[in-house]
């Protein structure tokens, strides 16, 4: 049969039979290239495995030690944080302590220490020397006798 005996409705058919042939030796060769793409890409996934794992374990190994600094940190933080709280108790106690010692003992010591001046110059008068270090009854180079200059 020649392409002039033939029917429109056989010659629509051996077009569409063309064109499926086409487009499925088309699709073949998309379907070759995505294949070819996945095994290239799974190729670059298990490189990229294979590189970050050791990564990854160092990151977390990093990320435990960190931790433990980290709690390390907290936990001297919190005996800083009583031993500054003691030091602070201990400083308000003696604050105390000093102001009722010094007002309990300042008029006493005071008082002493008057005594004791007061005294030793008694004494040093009754020996015959002057408080001054010179001798009793001697006044601007002259002696005083019975109360005359």
């Amino acid at each position: 049969m020649t392409a002039a005996e033939m029917s429109a409705g056989e010659l629509a058919v051996l077009l569409a039979a063309v064109l499926c042939c086409i487009g499925f030796a088309a699709l073949v060769v998309v379907l070759m290239r995505v294949l070819d793409t996945l095994r290239s890409l799974r190729s670059e996934v298990a490189t990229l495995r294979a590189e970050t794992g050791p990564l990854l374990a160092e990151l977390q190994q990093s990320t435990r030690s960190a931790s433990a600094v980290v709690n390390e940190a907290r936990n001297d933080l919190e005996r800083f944080d009583r031993v500054l709280g003691s030091a602070e108790a201990i400083s308000d106690a003696m604050s105390g302590t000093g102001r009722v010692t010094r007002a309990a003992l300042s008029t006493p010591v005071i008082k002493t220490a008057a005594f004791a001046t007061g005294t030793s110059r008694a004494v040093r008068r009754l020996r015959g020397k002057d408080p001054k270090g010179g001798r009793a009854g001697v006044r601007d180079g002259s002696i005083e006798r019975g109360g005359a200059a």
